[in-house]
């Protein structure tokens, strides 16, 4: 049976601190999760029964993270963008990273193979 798992991308550019990066990743991964509920259970189902395997991966501007969360999308994957509240070190609005799955890793691959990790 396929591998589930999800990927967590984060913006490296804005010199966030590692417990901001921390929070951030953790916004996307649930927000993802929560999409991928919705629209396929049952990778939820197998992703949960098989120990929740998740890559944090990293981009250098928006414009990338922009790019990998609409080849996501188009591709038909649960997807979350993660737009910071403003709270503490970032302004209001900063998007910050994207949360991809959980999905088999055969759709999540061509999207995220190339980017390094965190």
């Amino acid at each position: 049976m396929e591998e589930i798992k999800q990927v967590i991308v984060i913006r490296r550019d804005l010199e966030m601190g590692r417990g901001k990066m921390v929070a951030q990743g953790a916004h996307a991964s649930l927000s993802a999760f929560l999409e991928a509920e919705k629209s396929n259970p049952e990778w939820v189902r197998r992703w949960l029964e098989s120990g929740q395997k998740k890559i944090v991966v990293r981009v250098d501007s928006l414009e990338e993270l922009i790019r990998v969360y609409n080849e996501a999308r188009n591709a038909g994957l649960p997807v979350a963008l993660v737009t910071d509240m403003g709270l503490t070190q970032l302004e209001p609005g900063t998007v910050t990273a994207v949360g991809i799955g959980p999905a088999p890793s055969s759709l999540i691959d061509p999207i995220t193979r190339h980017l390094k990790l965190l």
